[in-house]
């Protein structure tokens, strides 16, 4: 079985989220993460995760909303995990390609949510977009203040130091897509080379589609397409690399039982 570590069901209408499941399940994708970009979403998530089994939630706020909500008091957030379904916190971080917040705002709502994920105990799910040096900085920063906390590079397209910067601190990173892009050698290199205990696959879906769908609006079940190619970078048989992503997924968000 894989996991979809990384969608955005509240993009559906509610009446089509069966549907998008089942046929993620028909392509052996068994459960999905539903992301948090607002804590205002939080109830339309929690709706979502509670109608159908097998899907997880995050809360929290993406950089491209650090200016429409409040940075979150670390406490308050962690609380906020204790609700049914709650699996991780973010996704968080820094998005330097389209600044809709300004960066020191994204970077106090991204510390915040870091200490957050650190007092829940829960991974913490990070956006890096042209930002890698000033991510890679705010990781060791805060490592080096309050102690390590788990998190996941999802969506991986950044730099090789940034992937080996959150490993060296003990991080997940996460494929999507983009990794079966043609012009993706760079990245295939890195998936290659990093170690396969710390890997996961997403869709980030609607976004992103992979080859062959590109351009479509994309689903959970397309999570399948980016593991074939993963295990093709590495190596593996599918089947074994659906065992060690999942694997890997259970490491990382404990709360995810199955």
């Amino acid at each position: 079985m894989l996991i979809d570590s990384h969608c955005h069901l509240d993009h559906w209408d509610r009446a089509e989220i069966a549907d998008v499941l089942a046929r993620a399940r028909d392509a052996g994708v068994g459960e999905v993460v539903t992301i948090s970009t607002k804590l205002s979403q939080a109830p339309l998530l929690a709706a979502i995760a509670e109608a159908h089994p097998g899907v997880w939630r995050t809360v929290g706020i993406h950089p491209h909303y650090a200016a429409e909500e409040d940075v979150p008091d670390p406490a308050a957030l962690a609380a906020m995990t204790d609700a049914p379904g709650v699996v991780g916190i973010g996704e968080a971080g820094l998005d330097y390609f389209y600044d809709h917040a300004p960066r020191d705002v994204q970077a106090a709502s991204f510390r915040a949510q870091i200490r957050a994920a650190r007092l829940a105990e829960v991974p913490l799910v990070i956006h890096a977009r042209d930002a890698d040096d000033d991510v890679a900085a705010i990781l060791r920063e805060e490592t080096a203040a309050g102690g390590p906390f788990d998190f996941l590079l999802h969506c991986f397209s950044s730099g090789r130091a940034l992937a080996e910067a959150g490993v060296a601190l003990g991080g997940y990173v996460s494929f999507s897509g983009i990794l079966t892009f043609p012009k993706s050698s760079e990245l295939r290199e890195i998936a290659r080379d990093l170690p396969i205990e710390r890997l996961l696959v997403e869709t980030d879906a609607p976004y992103l589609a992979p080859v062959p769908h590109r351009g479509k609006r994309n689903e959970p079940g397309w999570t399948a397409h980016t593991a074939r190619k993963l295990a093709e970078v590495r190596g593996m048989t599918p089947e074994a690399l659906a065992a060690q992503t999942t694997a890997n997924f259970r490491r990382l968000f404990r709360r995810a039982a199955a």
